[in-house]
């Protein structure tokens, strides 16, 4: 399924980039009947612009009410509206706009190929991220980060590597941020922070139990609680007081899903981060400067 929506709706395509940032973020949580419904959506857009609700249904073996649900859960407000959609996709694609690259890498693609399909990836990655991240979560989780006595990040894997971009921002703009991947750490620092602080916990699949451990010690303990995660009824989102969310990661048997899921997570990160120096600007720009200047003396006395 998740196959079939690879590719199939480019970049800036009226309407069918959107579209398909929605299915794959909400494919985890569609039923088995409303999958059938986006799959063939997805794999015949003109096709599908041109048949009534009820062919559609006859079409994916389901029912009517099946396919109004589907249109719902990608945010429009009927089926007509996804109908709309489709026809201006499928009126691009007739005026001759390119179609996209899939990114899945053979084990025998050349390497300018693979670094064709990598980018592609890439961009489609922070594309969907930034299509769907809620941006009043966003500014909440800005002003709770620039007012925090410190803030404490959870990661493990290659979520740990983002954990640690974050920390390192915060640090360059003079505030006091810790990066914990060790499970054990985590909980026993999680025990330690009061109302006032901050605990991030990032993790795509939302359910790694050793960020969710220390967060809800954080939550337990009145710490304001962020959560980066790629769904918003992941396990970790229970104990988060605001969640930030990821596009869903496209996996393949190259490209493991961490790979794909640490592109949108940086973006996220880049965005607090921007966000929180622009609210603290006043302490930001100098704490930046004598951490520029700091390093350039370092590689100027080597």
């Amino acid at each position: 399924m998740a196959h079939a929506l690879k590719g199939i709706f480019p970049p800036h395509a009226g309407g069918g980039s959107g579209l398909a940032a929605k299915v794959r973020t909400l494919l985890p949580t569609m039923t088995r009947s409303m999958q059938r419904v986006a799959e063939t959506v997805a794999g015949d857009p003109a096709g599908c612009a041109q048949l009534t609700v009820t062919a559609l249904a006859q079409r994916t073996g389901t029912s009517e009410a099946t396919v109004v649900r589907t249109a719902r859960l990608l945010g429009y407000p009927g089926y007509r509206d996804l109908r709309l959609a489709l026809a201006a996709f499928a009126a691009q694609q007739a005026a001759g706009a390119p179609a996209a690259v899939t990114a899945d890498i053979a084990v025998d693609d050349p390497l300018a190929d693979v670094v064709a399909k990598l980018a592609h990836d890439e961009q489609q990655t922070l594309a969907d991220t930034a299509d769907g991240l809620d941006i009043g979560q966003l500014d909440a989780a800005v002003t709770v980060l620039a007012t925090a006595r410190r803030t404490d990040v959870y990661g493990v894997g290659a979520s740990a590597l983002v954990a640690q971009d974050l920390v390192q921002k915060l640090l360059r703009i003079g505030l006091v941020a810790h990066a914990h991947s060790d499970p054990h750490l985590a909980v026993t620092t999680a025990v330690q922070l009061r109302a006032g602080d901050v605990a991030v916990a990032i993790s795509h699949s939302g359910s790694t139990t050793d960020v969710i451990e220390p967060l809800r010690v954080a939550f337990d303990h009145g710490a304001t609680t962020l959560a980066i995660t790629a769904r918003t009824d992941a396990a970790v989102a229970q104990y988060a007081d605001h969640v930030l969310t990821t596009s869903t990661a496209r996996e393949s048997e190259l490209r493991p899903a961490a790979m794909s899921s640490r592109t949108g997570q940086l973006l996220v990160v880049d965005c607090l981060f921007i966000g929180v120096a622009q609210r603290t600007y006043d302490h930001a720009a100098p704490a930046l400067s004598a951490s520029y200047e700091a390093l350039a003396h370092r590689h100027r006395s080597r």
